[in-house]
C-alpha cells in the first residue's frame, strides 16, 4: 500500500477528529486530548475517501480555470484572463493594484508580497460584483438582505443567515461569471426557504435555470480555485 502523505495540527477547539483535503494537501486535526497513536488508524480507516477525493480534485484541476500567480503569469477573473504585470519598485511603501485592460498591474514594495496583495485586490472587487448582482436579485425577488460580508472561507462558497446576512467567498471572482451569478440567485432564495427543500430548489431553478451545470462545475472545479 503507497504512503498516503499528510500533516497533523492539533486544536482547541476541535471536539472530535476530522480531515480536511485542500489544494493544499491533506491535513488531519485532533483535539489536544487525541492521542497521536490514534492519528494513524484513523486515516487509514478514511483512506479510501481521502484517495477518491484527491483524485477529484486532480480530475477538476485539468477543468479549472489556469491559475498562474507569478510575474508574466495569468489570472482568472469571472471568465477573462488578465496578465499579471508585475513591478517591485523599492522606494514603495505598499502595494498596489489595478487593473488596465486585460492586464493586472502589481505595484510592490522590494519585499513585498505578491499573493497578500493580489488577494486584498480580488476581495476588494468582489464585494463590488457581488453587491451589484445581489442587489438586483433582491430587486427581482422582491426580499432584503440586513448585511453583506466578504470571506475566504475554504469549505464554504456563500451564506445566508436567518437574519438575512450574506456572506460570499472572494474566490469566486476565480470562477466564470454564470457560476457567480448562480451562487448569488441560490442565496437570495434562502430568503424565502433557509432549508434545501424541493420548494427552495424549485424556486432556483425558476431563476436559475441552469442551476445544475453551473452547481457541478463548482463541486468539480472549486477545490483549484486557490491563488
Amino acid at each position: 500500500m503507497s504512503e498516503l502523505p499528510y500533516r497533523v495540527r492539533r486544536s482547541d477547539r476541535a471536539r472530535r477528529a476530522r480531515i480536511v483535503v485542500g489544494a493544499d494537501g491533506v491535513e488531519v486535526v485532533v483535539p489536544r486530548r487525541v492521542p497521536l497513536r490514534q492519528v494513524v488508524p484513523f486515516v487509514e480507516a478514511k483512506r479510501p475517501w481521502i484517495e477518491r477525493t484527491l483524485r477529484r480534485q486532480r480530475e477538476a484541476a485539468a477543468d479549472a480555470p489556469r491559475i498562474r500567480l507569478e510575474p508574466g503569469g495569468e489570472l482568472p477573473y469571472l471568465g477573462e484572463r488578465l496578465a499579471l504585470d508585475v513591478r517591485r519598485e523599492p522606494g514603495r511603501r505598499r502595494a498596489h493594484v489595478a487593473r488596465d485592460g486585460d492586464r493586472l498591474v502589481v505595484r510592490l514594495p522590494a519585499g513585498g508580497d505578491l499573493r497578500a496583495a493580489v488577494e486584498a485586490w480580488y476581495r476588494r472587487r468582489a464585494r463590488a460584483e457581488v453587491v451589484r448582482r445581489l442587489d438586483a436579485a433582491c430587486a427581482r425577488a422582491g426580499r432584503r438582505y440586513s448585511k453583506l460580508t466578504i470571506r475566504g472561507q475554504r469549505t464554504r462558497w456563500a451564506s445566508c443567515s436567518s437574519s438575512g446576512a450574506m456572506s460570499f467567498n472572494w474566490r469566486l471572482l476565480l470562477a466564470p461569471a454564470e457560476v457567480l451569478d448562480y451562487v448569488v440567485e441560490h442565496e437570495v432564495a434562502h430568503l424565502d426557504h433557509h432549508d434545501h427543500s424541493p420548494a427552495f430548489w424549485a424556486l432556483v431553478a425558476e431563476r436559475c435555470p441552469g442551476w445544475r451545470e453551473r452547481e457541478d462545475w463548482l463541486r468539480r472545479c472549486g477545490p483549484a480555485l486557490r491563488l
